[in-house]
């Protein structure tokens, strides 16, 4: 019997383990960004941008500098 228990304890010890390592992945799925929010994110930034130049230029150009800010913040 004291076979089988020791047995049982390295089967539940190898199972936490692979539990801990289920549950870490989740959590940096999870911190990611999700596509709605980077895109409002992006919206915003590209106003702030087109508002410092006096809306003089092209929106597509804030629009790009917009979503390198945010690249960069977010990476």
């Amino acid at each position: 019997t004291a076979t089988k228990k020791a047995s049982s304890s390295k089967k539940t010890t190898a199972k936490t383990t692979a539990a801990k390592k289920t549950t870490t992945r989740k959590r940096t799925a999870k911190s990611a960004i999700s596509p709605e929010k980077r895109y409002e994110m992006t919206e915003v930034a590209a106003y702030y941008i087109a508002e410092q130049h006096g809306f003089q230029g092209s929106p597509s150009d804030y629009w790009y500098a917009a979503e390198a800010q945010i690249a960069s913040q977010v990476a």
